[in-house]
């Protein structure tokens, strides 16, 4: 029996190191050709680890001047946090109404709200685009920005059904010291709801700054482009050989304020994930 049970787990220990061994090797990879002169990133079969490591790349990849990395980086900052903000903001407000009131109607106009998740972008995209080009503002942040402002529906869903966990009594005692809806939105629903305001800061944060068709829809200046744009322009005919170790040097910095956000966030995220799914 003993036999048994040391043979289960010794292999499902194996599954897992393969599987990880599957996942982590693209990364590894990621950081070995970053690290590659431009004659060894073309070799083939290809070397998994560098002959000599080029640290002078991510220099190159900040001052060369035909990919203007680090304005690339600057605009994908403002928009991702700007977004971040507007998100979090308006899809809480909504969400706490969505929560508190009993109103006539409400259930029917937070299904509608919900049942805007099923249209795909594309069959608002038109729409949006003539909409901004009548407002001239084409070839600005606005349209990456503005929208964020009016809420996200399913972040709006998943502040909705955390606001229901929060117990009515501390409402009740609320309007007892005489807090207006205001005071106990700020006061009461939003300190309680750290780890679900973390979970929609993530999602809000990874959406827009993993974002091309948007950027590429609205913006036409090279000085506004957004690093996804930056990164797929730098394997179009711009070079004529691919940079690849500069893209791969990209590739880390894009990744690193992901990571690190969820290094920081990581327990409240992970708490307003189980939250929400359990209620």
């Amino acid at each position: 029996m003993m036999n048994k049970q040391l043979i289960s787990r010794g292999l499902a220990f194996l599954i897992l190191i393969v599987c990880t061994a599957a996942m982590i090797s693209p990364i590894f990879f990621m950081i070995s050709t970053s690290l590659k002169t431009k004659s060894e990133m073309l070799l083939f079969p290809p070397t998994w680890i560098p002959q000599s490591f080029q640290w002078e790349n991510f220099k190159e990849l900040f001052t060369n001047d035909e990919i203007k990395f680090g304005v690339l980086y600057q605009n994908s900052i403002i928009i991702a946090v700007l977004t971040v903000i507007g998100t979090v903001f308006s899809s809480a407000v909504v969400a706490y109404g969505f929560s508190r009131y009993r109103g006539k109607g409400r259930n029917l106009m937070f299904m509608l709200m919900i049942s805007t998740m099923m249209l795909p972008y594309p069959a608002i995209m038109i729409p949006q685009f003539l909409l901004f080009s009548e407002m001239n503002w084409m070839d600005t942040f606005l349209p990456l920005i503005v929208p964020a402002f009016f809420g996200s529906a399913y972040q709006i869903f998943l502040l909705r059904q955390f606001f229901n966990t929060l117990p009515n009594e501390l409402y009740d005692s609320g309007k007892i010291d005489g807090a207006s809806e205001l005071r106990m939105f700020r006061s009461i629903a939003l300190p309680l709801s750290g780890p679900a305001l973390a979970t929609v800061a993530i999602f809000s944060f990874v959406w827009s700054w993993n974002d091309l068709l948007a950027p590429v829809l609205y913006l036409n200046s090279q000085e506004k482009f957004t690093l996804p744009i930056g990164m797929a322009a730098m394997i179009s005919s711009k070079f004529r050989i691919a940079p690849w170790n500069l893209l791969m040097c990209a590739a880390i910095m894009a990744v690193i304020p992901v990571v690190a956000l969820f290094a920081v966030a990581q327990k409240r995220f992970t708490e307003g994930i189980v939250l929400t799914g359990i209620k």
